[in-house]
């Protein structure tokens, strides 16, 4: 990442020849007395840059062995699940109940109270309810998404129940301090276990029954995502601002804010005008306190905190230099404060002034000011005088930031930033309905509290179904309780999971979102910012409104958990053992050269080196006497190390240069575990604030370049690999960084996601409503890092016995010819080989499925009316033909069904016809049927028709390079230009897509898969680490081919050679889902909307097409007004009215009595009473229906006519 911030190179990481620590230690030795001294570089080199290359390799593949791809959502889950849910519970403490309000009791004894506890929470495996055998079996995620199930696990938890009556008491004021207290007489007690909800499981989670077996359902399948209602829904990671530091800024003014989870604990000190006469700017700046919804000038507050003189403040604060604003501001902050509070510097002066504050508030604390300071100050602080020190601290950080001397915090560094995953998400959306479920608690059983009532057992009072309800309809409905804002709920949090391939899965579960609060600009929040590096994809991201909010994880991120606090108290006690010291609880002695040292946000003590005591930290935690998640930095600027052990952190692995000679211990081992490699300290994980102190080398050979004349660089850590920058989609793509960035981003965000592939192994035992799947997936030819560490070891197949990872690649390997083809693949048409698509090149199989549900016998039987009931069955039908289906309302394996048929009959008792017919373009042949039932008490069918289709004109397809197109033309295999071997290409793609796209990517995947297909070694096409063309073109030559990938051809058509050399080369190509027959539309006449008698507009409703504005002014443009008349109102919405020409008011037919008393029925004017010299007129229907709107409103309309 270049330099470090302090210009020292690195900071304790690895060393700057000569740099000694403050103790006389030399950086360049290392201090455990176990390991041999070794010179780094010296050692590099005799390892040899080929060991270390495979070294990466193999370290990358059990990175992925170990962790995979979706591990972050795992872990996030199972913590949450182990600890979280405890913790939940946990946070709601004691809920007191007072009875309600009875005017027959007078005295106090007999009101009776109720106190509510939670206790232990447990979690059992998920299970469902067997009618037929009357048991419990276990539920597997495909029942879950056979029948339409949600596949969860019951929560118990141990309540206990008080309920008891409090009298008043006299007591000895000298023993109590009260003249009063009050005795509690327990009635009635009651402690059991109840199931409070049902809680959605994650697949592969521990708490999945997946998680033993040795062979899952899929072999694609990696876990990660819940089943709702049989619909697979994930969570999108959340960014969000940490609260664990202090953050200054300067969008509202100037302030610096201690953060924190619980309000009370929050405290902001602002820098504002204090000006003595309103409305007018310019006044001196005074420092005030915003703490517990009052405001306090910071004087008062370091008084009340014991503080004795003001010279002890400004010590406290040790800004440092004499500025002369900076005294300007500390004078005016005094004046203030003795303005609002004359005495303050008297005892107990500004505590008293602080409660007077305290109890003018809206909802003031119950405790004492005090205990308020104690206990929601700081709180991690016992002291007060700590509480003072650290309040000095803030003062100077924003005393700092105003002079220029502090940089402001940035929102878009992601050192600021905590991912939010399933652990946080859960966490926040179960308190929600837990305090639902209490709060209906306390109604029910406040009911039972009279006197002449009984309390029944707890389970009568907690519904267990607000819980289960709740998380269910935040899952369906994607609105996810608010981070801080109670009432309201945002989207963006759970998702589908999309299947149209393997990669669309592994990526969608890698993805995350920024929230923002307005739509539209959003500044700063969508550009990349150099904390990305190597934790989130550069160039992945959506295109439209979320650009830039939507982000990929690089291929190795991975996302901190959790550490249990038992551990945090043991690594304070490392610290102290490292060399930290106490934080003094006085405010007299002085903390001059020492840096602060901070946990989690959280000053936890001082030490006197900071240089040697983050190395020191850093030996430990590569010996294992610390986590390996734990991020540790040294700010010299600011004088601090901030260490962080929290959750949501982004980590990768590095090498670690100093510890690379240990590898000689490994040599000649075929396969290495990652955990014994970050056990020795040879990999570390960095987070993003511990990297600014890394000086990274971007790969092995920049450890091994020698600059001319100078010293080589001190590299502290050193890339896996580069192309591990990118996230998985990115790293895949041959020659990426060839290629422009946007046909980089089209590939990886748009059309590897719409490839059609292999997308799951069991599609037997799978009901999607639509999945495609490719008749003959192919592997491309190339290599790339990414997909050669994510492949299975154990096959004899590709480099190093590696198996490239085959379901990241959707598509299929065809020759490809760059030239023009009689005009037919102009604008990036494609011209196909129609023998090849007949021999099954891209051929696919779509399945979509229908679902009908009816009520099963139980409910029915609760039904007043029998007429209403409805059940699968043949029957007669008005809407669609029924031929195809058996007796029992379904079709037979095998039919044929056609747009118009009834796929699945369902009638009522009284005869309604309420079958699911195939709509407008919809057909295919019957694959299966499922009948059965879900956890709602409704039998449901679902039927899955099977549409086998080859490419045909108009379907889209795209290389891995951007590169997308549509078939133009189908030309006969004979009729194609050949080589002087004889072969033929499957496809021709126009040369002029090249050079404005800027893809040479493309060119040199087909010259290097030219060469690997004639036997060539040289497989690799990973970015950043790519072949030198040279050595692309010299394994073209070796093969007998021309050096550029140029062959001469001949025509076809007529047998004679062609001049031009042709460039041809086998290239990977990919079918994407937009075809032509679900998109292509016509129709003659058809259904109209019955409001406006205009065709209505839906593709499956047999609408019509859209002619709007833009078509309306072409044809203006063109003067083809007969054409435009008839289509805008002959074949649309033509109607005819009358008008009256004397009033120009619209008439209307009607029935009246004439004079001798016949009726007769026509057109007459209400307005001039009379049934003369009205002219029917032609008009759309539209412009009719708005006359006759505006009419309702008042609002009369007069028409000009005139005759044609």
């Amino acid at each position: 990442m270049g330099a470090s911030p302090d210009g020292k190179g690195n900071v304790g990481m690895g060393s700057t020849s000569g740099e000694k620590f403050a103790n006389g230690t030399d950086l360049n030795m290392d201090i455990d007395e176990d390991d041999d001294v070794f010179d780094e570089l010296v050692s590099v080199q005799e390892l040899g840059e080929e060991f270390l290359r495979n070294f990466c390799r193999k370290a990358a593949v059990s990175f992925f062995n170990q962790y995979g791809l979706v591990s972050h959502q795992i872990n996030s889950y199972n913590d949450f699940i182990k600890y979280g849910l405890q913790n939940t519970f946990d946070s709601f403490g004691e809920f007191v109940i007072h009875s309600g309000y009875d005017p027959s009791k007078k005295g106090e004894g007999d009101w009776r109270h109720a106190r509510v506890k939670f206790g232990k929470v447990t979690v059992e495996r998920p299970t469902f309810w067997a009618v037929t055998g009357g048991n419990e079996l276990n539920m597997l995620p495909r029942h879950a998404r056979l029948q339409n199930m949600t596949y969860s696990s019951r929560m118990k938890v141990t309540v206990e129940l008080q309920v008891y009556t409090a009298k008043s008491v006299k007591s000895d004021k000298f023993k109590t301090g009260r003249e009063e207290i009050v005795e509690e007489e327990i009635v009635h007690q009651d402690n059991r276990e109840i199931i409070i909800g049902r809680i959605p499981v994650m697949v592969k989670s521990e708490l999945c029954w997946m998680n033993e077996v040795e062979k899952s359902d899929c072999d694609f399948d990696h876990g990660g995502y819940f089943l709702i209602k049989g619909a697979e829904k994930i969570f999108i990671a959340q960014e969000q601002i940490s609260l664990k530091r202090l953050w200054i800024s300067n969008i509202q003014g100037w302030t610096v804010a201690y953060r924190s989870e619980v309000k009370r604990n929050r405290l902001i000190i602002r820098l504002v005008e204090n000006s003595k006469v309103e409305y007018i700017k310019g006044g001196e700046k005074i420092l005030t306190v915003f703490f517990l919804s009052i405001e306090i000038p910071v004087w008062i507050l370091f008084f009340a905190l014991g503080v004795r003189s003001d010279k002890e403040v400004v010590s406290l604060i040790d800004y440092g230099s004499s500025d002369s604003s900076i005294s300007n501001i500390l004078f005016a902050s005094i004046r203030d404060a003795d303005w609002k509070c004359r005495n303050f510097r008297e005892e107990s002066a500004a505590l008293n002034h602080l409660d007077r504050l305290r109890k003018e508030t809206r909802f003031p604390p119950e405790e004492s000011v005090e205990e308020c300071l104690g206990k929601y100050l700081f709180p991690s602080l016992k002291g007060f005088k700590q509480k003072a020190r650290f309040l000095g601290y803030m003062v100077k950080s924003l005393l700092q930031a105003f002079t220029g001397h502090r940089k402001c915090d940035n929102r878009d560094d992601f050192r600021n930033k905590r991912l939010e995953l399933a652990g946080e998400l859960l966490e926040r959306e179960m308190k929600v309905h837990i305090a639902h479920a209490r709060r209906r608690m306390a109604k029910t059983l406040q009911r039972d509290l009279y006197a002449d009532r009984t309390v029944r057992p707890i389970e009568h009072y907690l519904d267990a179904s607000i819980v289960t309800n709740g998380l269910s309809r935040a899952f369906s409905t994607g609105a996810w309780s608010h981070p801080y804002k109670k009432m309201e709920r945002i989207s963006g949090v759970v998702a589908n999971l999309g299947r149209a391939n393997p990669l669309q899965t592994m990526v969608d579960l890698r993805k995350t979102r920024q929230q923002v609060q307005y739509t539209g600009k959003v500044g700063d929040a969508r550009y990349p910012h150099p904390s990305h590096w190597g934790k989130v994809c550069f160039l992945s991201t959506p295109d439209g409104e979320n650009c830039g909010l939507v982000k990929n994880l690089a291929t190795t991120a991975l996302v901190s958990t959790n550490i249990v606090k038992s551990v945090v108290e043991s690594i304070v006690d490392t610290l102290f053992d490292s060399g930290m010291e106490k934080v003094v609880n006085d405010t007299s002695s002085s903390l001059d050269g020492k840096d602060k040292v901070f946990l989690n946000g959280e000053w936890v003590g001082v030490c006197e080196d900071s240089l040697f005591f983050a190395a020191e930290l850093r030996r430990k935690r590569r010996r294992k006497e610390l986590p390996y998640q734990v991020e540790i930095k040294r700010d010299e600027h600011k004088g601090e190390v901030r260490i962080f052990t929290d959750a949501g952190r982004i980590l990768r692995p590095l090498l670690v240069v100093e510890n690379l000679f240990k590898l000689k211990a490994f040599k000649g081992k075929e396969n290495y575990a990652f955990q014994p490699l970050l056990d020795k300290g040879i990999v570390e994980l960095i987070g993003a604030e511990e990297e600014e102190d890394c000086r990274t080398a971007w790969g092995i050979r920049y450890l091994l370049t020698e600059v001319e004349g100078k010293q080589p660089v001190k590299y502290t850590h050193c890339e896996l690999d580069m192309s591990f920058l990118l996230g998985l989609s990115c790293g895949i793509i041959p020659f990426a960084n060839h290629d422009h960035a946007r046909r980089v981003l089209y590939q990886a965000q748009k059309h590897s996601q719409q490839a059609i592939g292999f997308s799951t192994t069991n599609p037997n035992i799978r009901v999607d409503t639509l999945s495609h799947q490719m008749y003959y997936p192919q592997r491309p030819l190339f290599h790339t890092m990414t997909a050669d560490c994510l492949g299975k070891s154990g096959f004899p197949l590709g480099q190093n016995r590696l198996e490239p990872k085959p379901e990241l690649y959707n598509g299929q390997n065809a020759i490809v010819a760059v030239n023009v083809h009689l005009g037919y693949n102009q604008e990036d048409s494609l011209v196909m080989n129609r023998a090849s698509i007949e021999r099954g090149m891209f051929r696919t199989e779509h399945v979509r499925s229908y679902k009908a549900e009816v009520d099963n016998k139980e409910i029915q039987e609760k039904r007043r009316k029998a007429e209403d009931i409805v059940n699968f069955g043949k029957t007669e039908s008005k809407i669609g033909r029924v031929d195809s289906l058996d007796d029992d309302g379904f079709p037979y394996i095998g039919a044929s069904l056609q747009s118009g048929d009834i796929v699945i009959g369902r009638f009522a008792e009284s005869g309604a016809d309420h079958g699911v017919k195939l709509k407008h373009t919809e057909r295919g042949m019957v694959q299966k049927v499922v009948l059965s039932s879900n956890d709602d008490g409704k039998n449901f069918a679902v039927v899955s028709l099977r549409q086998v289709r080859s490419p045909c004109l108009g379907d889209k397809f795209s290389s891995m390079h951007g590169q997308k197109g549509v078939l133009g033309f189908l030309e006969s295999h004979e009729n194609f230009p050949f080589t002087t071997q004889g072969i033929v290409p499957d496809i021709v793609i126009n040369p002029h897509a090249f050079p404005s796209r800027q893809t040479p990517g493309q060119l040199l995947e087909a010259a290097l898969g030219k060469g690997i297909a004639c036997g060539g070694s040289k497989k690799h096409a990973t970015p950043f680490s790519t072949l030198s063309i040279d050595a692309i073109t010299e394994q073209l030559h070796r093969a007998g081919f021309s050096r550029w990938g140029n062959e001469r051809v001949y025509n076809g058509r007529t047998g004679e050679m062609v001049r031009s050399l042709i460039f041809m080369g086998p290239t990977f190509y990919q079918r994407l889902v937009h075809m032509a027959e679900d998109k292509v539309k016509f129709r003659n006449t058809g259904p109209v909307h019955p409001l406006t008698r205009q065709p209505v507009a839906d593709r499956k409703r047999y609408g019509g097409i859209k002619f709007g504005e833009m078509e309306r002014d072409c044809l203006i443009a063109h003067g083809a007004s007969a054409n435009l008349h008839e289509r805008l109102f002959t074949l649309s919405d033509c109607s005819q009215m009358h008008v009256c020409l004397n009033c120009k008011n619209a008439a209307n037919v009607i029935e009246r009595t004439v004079a001798a008393g016949r009726k007769i029925r026509g057109p007459y004017c209400r307005v001039c009473q009379s049934g003369d010299e009205i002219v029917k007129v032609s008009v759309p229907y539209g412009a009719k229906l708005l006359c006759q709107e505006l009419f309702s409103m008042g609002i009369s309309l007069k028409f000009e006519t005139q005759l044609c």
